[in-house]
């Protein structure tokens, strides 16, 4: 602790150059971290996804929609316990930059199928007997201002109905995850509404979704739901919901991949960038390195002081980095809600710390070991 105030002058010597440095790692490290929540929202789904729940859609497409007829015959599956069912809707509120996902569903059995949707047994009691009701999660709640009680109209892209007025519903509850990072952006309602009220009485089925007896049985299960359908105009495809989540957030391509690639290429860049402020700063201290020997400094102290200027260096960027990152993530989801579950977990973070010391340490290694080679006699000819 001593040899802290040495470093922190060294650092100084240049203000600009080390400014300039310690900006640069800031910088990567606020992209870290937003890269890092990126991840997590992708992930999200996968990570709260149900051992015990299959999903059934259609083979071709998600698009398309399964005939209602199915919910019988794949209730009748051996090792299928319970069965419920959703319908994507798509319709906006207000405006289209206010996305987030709308389902119409069976509420009693999706209710039973989801018991993360933690709803009061009023607000239970209210939606189940109003047709025309919704529930909505607490971040959409939240987001929007909603309360229960409020009218809300969606305007129809897919469904409309026979005048092609907006859908109205009334919030009957606002539910709570019954799990961490289980998604609560979402607006469920009533699938015979929807049915009923659409213009042309269409009725199909986006989805349906399956609880089984034994989850170390889901894949006979699934293969047997899928051979009751082939070779039929409607042919389905039955996975797992942590597959099924993970086959959705793969559409948009190897996220982890691509994070770790960015990554790599940025935490490349900066260890180029501090490893030549450090290397500049010991060629223009060179004399000086000479006069600590001489008086007594050995070449292990000396490796120790630029260590230390180096982990100086990267602590004071990253340690702002991080801050920053942290900070800025707390707002939450910074796209409206196609981020559903924006936060940095705890392993991120030790991640972070880690990467900063790993830098600091490659920063620091090659001007240091080039310092204790330093000779005393050549050192000072540069004086």
């Amino acid at each position: 602790m001593k040899y802290l105030p040495f470093v922190w002058k060294n650092l100084f010597r240049r203000k600009t150059r080390t400014f300039f440095t310690v900006g640069s790692i800031a910088v990567a490290f606020i992209l870290f971290v937003y890269l890092m929540a990126v991840r997590q929202s992708f992930s999200m789904g996968v990570s709260v996804a149900g051992a015990d729940r299959l999903l059934v859609s259609h083979k071709v497409s998600l698009i398309q929609p399964l005939p209602e007829s199915y919910l019988g015959r794949i209730a009748a599956v051996d090792g299928v316990t319970d069965i419920s069912f959703s319908q994507w809707f798509g319709g906006i509120y207000q405006d289209a930059r206010n996305f987030f996902p709308q389902f119409a569903v069976d509420p009693e059995s999706y209710l039973r199928l989801y018991p993360e949707i933690v709803l009061t047994d009023d607000e239970r009691d209210t939606w189940l007997s109003n047709r025309a009701g919704a529930i909505v999660g607490r971040s959409l709640a939240d987001r929007f201002g909603w309360e229960v009680g409020d009218r809300i109209p969606l305007q129809g892209t897919i469904f409309r109905t026979a005048n092609d007025a907006p859908w109205e519903f009334t919030i009957d509850g606002i539910f709570e995850p019954g799990e961490e990072g289980f998604d609560t952006q979402i607006l469920y309602f009533h699938y015979d509404y929807l049915a009923e009220a659409n213009s042309l009485g269409v009725r199909s089925v986006g989805q349906y979704v399956i609880r089984v007896e034994d989850p170390d049985a889901a894949d006979a299960i699934a293969a047997a739901v899928d051979a009751r359908f082939a070779n039929s105009p409607a042919e389905t495809k039955t996975s797992t919901e942590s597959a099924f989540a993970q086959a959705f957030a793969n559409q948009a391509g190897n996220i982890g991949a691509i994070i770790t690639a960015v990554l790599g290429a940025v935490f490349f860049t900066i260890l180029v960038i501090a490893g030549n402020t450090m290397a500049q700063a010991i060629r223009e201290r060179t004399s000086e390195l000479a006069v600590l020997k001489t008086l007594g400094f050995t070449d292990r102290k000396v490796l120790m002081l630029v260590l230390l200027e180096s982990f100086a260096l990267v602590a004071a960027g990253s340690g702002l980095g991080l801050g920053l990152g942290y900070l800025l993530t707390r707002g939450g989801d910074p796209t409206g809600g196609f981020l559903q579950d924006f936060h940095v977990p705890p392993g991120d973070w030790v991640l972070g710390m880690a990467l900063a010391a790993g830098l600091g340490l490659l920063t620091g290694i090659l001007p240091g070991v080039h310092a204790t080679r330093l000779r005393i006699v050549n050192a000072l000819r540069k004086v």
